[in-house]
């Protein structure tokens, strides 16, 4: 996929402010490429992604390609965006990128330490704290799938729960008709099936909820992300429900790992909502501090129009559900 598709999130927050272009280098098995900041220098010792200033008047992607050739002896070939994340406290714009192939052998041009890591190794490595949101897109995967509401058959549901963990790996639990009895039973069910095929269960209920049933990560509606006044513990995720700037500015406030934005289409759950649309949405994620997802009206197939937005990758039901419904 190109970087430079018209309408992108990165155009429609760029400016004339300071900007950084930042290469996530990914090798065929999935390792990832970090270098050592030297001492001396601020942050000096901290682990980072290649990459360095955008000069004036120069593309991000044209500087990404720039700064890839001098620090580590590569020409670029093929990448797409991962993230772009907005200037915190007079700090530059960071515009990311995901690299998957280049030309020439990885090397230290520039002195600093070189290391291939996994992508769940990465936050063992001391890195700057604006490095945070880039680190979350790697670990998560490039579609969430949501679950619809449960029917009568609880062990069909089950293993099309099981089903659907195993081709995306990160599954929302969503079962609003259940009070909280049923869901908690539920829940600890659906936890069991789903490690049973190396899936990661989000449980779409009160965070307490979700750590008593040994979720992954619990999802927040609109509802319980307005009330909450910090991160929930325990927890190795944490995903919100968002609709506005405003939502996607409290999401990251509470330290979400990432939100769900939407609906960017019309959808037939939701046939009041007024959708987005791409331009809109892109603009509301070229401002948010954490990864989105889009949603709403949208399947796989959007996954490359999502990502040109600046979304980490697409969310749904319909789409991605592999059991029955």
């Amino acid at each position: 996929m190109s970087a430079s598709t018209p309408s992108t999130a990165a155009e429609a927050g760029a400016g004339t402010e300071p900007a950084v272009a930042i290469g996530v280098v990914v090798a065929p098995d999935g390792r990832i490429l970090i270098d050592q900041r030297p001492p001396g220098v601020i942050g000096g010792g901290l682990w980072e992604f290649p990459g360095g200033k955008v000069e004036a008047g120069e593309r991000p992607e044209a500087a990404l390609a720039r700064e890839l050739a001098e620090e580590v002896g590569i020409t670029l070939t093929e990448s797409e965006p991962l993230i772009t994340l907005p200037s915190r406290e007079g700090g530059p714009r960071l515009h990311v990128w995901r690299v998957t192939a280049w030309r020439g052998e990885v090397a230290p041009l520039e002195g600093h330490p070189l290391r291939w890591v996994g992508a769940e190794e990465l936050p063992h490595y001391p890195m700057p704290a604006a490095n945070a949101p880039v680190i979350a897109s790697l670990r998560l995967p490039d579609t969430l799938a949501i679950s619809p509401e449960p029917g009568a058959d609880r062990e069909a549901f089950l293993a099309g729960l099981a089903t659907t963990a195993a081709a995306h790996g990160l599954v929302q639990l969503r079962a609003a008709s259940l009070d909280e009895a049923a869901l908690a039973d539920l829940a600890e069910a659906a936890v069991a099936r789903v490690a049973t095929v190396g899936g990661r269960l989000l449980l779409n209920a009160e965070p307490e909820l979700a750590r008593a049933a040994g979720a992954a990560g619990v999802h927040l509606n609109g509802r319980r992300l307005a009330r909450l006044t910090a991160r929930p513990t325990d927890l190795e995720w944490v995903s919100a429900s968002c609709h506005t700037a405003a939502d996607l500015a409290r999401a990251a406030e509470v330290g979400a790992d990432f939100a769900v934005l939407g609906p960017v289409m019309p959808t037939a759950s939701h046939p009041d909502a007024a959708p987005l649309g791409w331009e809109a949405f892109a603009r509301l994620v070229a401002e948010a501090r954490l990864p989105v997802y889009a949603l709403g009206g949208v399947g796989p197939g959007e996954r490359e129009a999502a990502v040109v937005a600046g979304a980490r990758g697409v969310a749904g039901i319909r789409a991605f559900w592999r059991g029955q419904t």
